[in-house]
């Protein structure tokens, strides 16, 4: 079963109880807004449009890493007798940044195990851990570990702590690797290593760019990750050498999702073309009245036969009424709308909304390539009436030696947050470099990249990662979705 990826870890300050959370199998749970040591939420959403926690992973247990406890410091405050770093130490030393006591010990713990995993046969490299929980937070970790020598620094966490500890690396010059996906962290010297929204849009843009698709257009939600979304197709298109794409953004309440629908798709327009079209002097000969359709028939008989099968697959019922102030009409058949490729951001009940509106605005393949995000995953099965629509998320199949060496040594399968300190950690070792103990800059950013847990990834100058994404087609009836390519291997998506 393709499994929901962390997709946004560390974003945006939504999320549940870390209590709620934390109790059901499989769901790195987040604390509540402003808890001391949160860990920031993905946006994730499940059929029904309930919200789970950050990172939540199908089918893996979650666990704690006790034995890891055992090795956690804690580091006080930064002596007055120490003098301040200015320049890169030659040191194979690695600062790790997590938080080690409070409500994300746990979580800690598991991205600790980790980055040890990926560093531990080689005995050249130290792991020098400061915990961004104890006093002082983030800051204070970031400059016992700058001052200790520490050649890079493995995190932190969130978004948050990130704006705390990166000033400390940057002015050292020692490269900070940050396990938060809020990509306006990213700046030179500081790496967002969780999977962003942005990593998804580019690879949706040059998957429907190679399926000739030229005009894009974005109908999102107006919350952080509709934000992101957007955000994230502005710079795929402007990378990959397309057009300004026509991005509206909706309130969230059903007439706000038509209205916005209806502005997207130039529906007034075409429907008064389509007017003009069924105007025309009727032929000489005369035909025979036809019996008009009501109700669902005609409904199907406009609609493209995916969603006419979708709208009945109960039996017969009633068009639902539409939300915008104008009623549409189902019986003209309009002309494609100004876009040949849309991005979706909702998930819940959200988006039967917006597959209704979809059906209403005549907005479908082939005219029209559907995406969405990556959180479609975890329903892939329930969305056969946008059959055909695409998501960008990791490949499953290649987290599953990482999975076995994890729970070789640790009994019990890693949550996905843990990905992203393997891959921090095998990034670093790669680029340490001889007795020196320098970690080479030039080797962090290499154009091939690395083999990571998901895929492989590359770490671009300006702070930004991309990752070998694949692009996955909803099959609908059931079926889970397949994944129609991948990058060539050793490259990501350029940004």
């Amino acid at each position: 079963m393709t499994r929901a990826y962390s997709l946004l870890s560390g974003l945006f300050p939504q999320a549940l109880a870390v209590n709620a959370t934390l109790r059901k199998p499989g769901v790195a749970g987040t604390a509540p807004k402003g808890a001391v040591g949160r860990c920031e939420p993905i946006f994730r959403t499940l059929p029904g449009g309930t919200a789970v926690g950050k990172f939540a992973s199908l089918g893996l247990a979650c666990g704690l890493l006790a034995a890891c406890a055992e090795q956690s410091t804690t580091p006080g405050a930064p002596g007055a007798a120490a003098p301040p770093v200015t320049a890169v130490t030659a040191s194979h030393k690695v600062g790790v940044l997590l938080p080690m006591s409070g409500p994300n010990a746990a979580l800690g713990r598991e991205l600790l195990a980790g980055a040890q995993l990926a560093l531990a046969d080689n005995t050249a490299i130290q792991v020098d851990l400061h915990d961004t929980a104890a006093a002082g937070g983030a800051a204070a970790a970031a400059t016992a570990a700058v001052q200790a020598g520490d050649g890079v620094l493995l995190g932190p966490l969130t978004s948050g702590d990130t704006v705390l500890a990166a000033p400390a690396g940057v002015g050292a010059g020692v490269p900070v690797l940050a396990f938060t996906s809020d990509v306006a962290q990213a700046r030179p010297g500081v790496w967002v290593m969780g999977i962003t929204p942005e990593d998804q849009v580019q690879r949706l843009v040059e998957q429907a760019r190679h399926d000739g698709r030229q005009h894009f257009a974005a109908l999102l939600p107006n919350t952080p990750l509709g934000k992101a979304l957007g955000n994230g197709l502005q710079a795929a298109c402007r990378d990959q050498g397309l057009g300004e794409p026509a991005i509206v953004y909706h309130g969230g309440t059903p007439a706000s999702i038509a209205d916005a629908m209806r502005q997207l798709s130039a529906y007034d327009a075409r429907l008064a073309a389509a007017r003009q079209t069924t105007q025309a002097p009727a032929a000489p000969t005369p035909v025979a009245p036809a019996v008009p359709l009501t109700g669902s028939a005609n409904r199907a008989a406009t609609l493209p036969p995916d969603l006419a099968v979708a709208l009945n697959a109960n039996g017969p019922q009633q068009p639902p009424t539409p939300s915008s102030a104008a009623p549409a009409e189902t019986n003209v058949t309009l002309g494609n709308p100004p876009f040949d490729a849309l991005l979706l951001g909702d998930t819940g009940l959200n988006l039967k909304t917006v597959i209704t509106e979809l059906n209403t605005a005549q907005v479908s393949l082939p005219a029209v390539r559907i995406m969405g995000p990556g959180l479609w995953s975890a329903f892939a099965t329930k969305l056969g009436s946008i059959r055909g629509a695409w998501y960008a998320a990791p490949d499953p199949a290649w987290r599953q030696g990482f999975v076995s060496r994890f729970m070789a040594q640790h009994q019990h399968a890693p949550r996905p947050l843990a990905d992203l300190s393997f891959d921090a950690a095998s990034a670093v070792r790669a680029a340490a470099q001889g007795s020196s103990g320098v970690f080479a800059r030039d080797v962090l950013t290499r154009p091939t990249g690395f083999p990571g847990v998901d895929g492989t990834f590359t770490l671009l100058p300006d702070g930004r990662v991309r990752r070998a994404l694949g692009v996955f087609e909803v099959l609908g009836n059931g079926a889970e979705a397949r994944m129609l390519s991948m990058p060539a291997p050793g490259s990501a998506t350029s940004g």
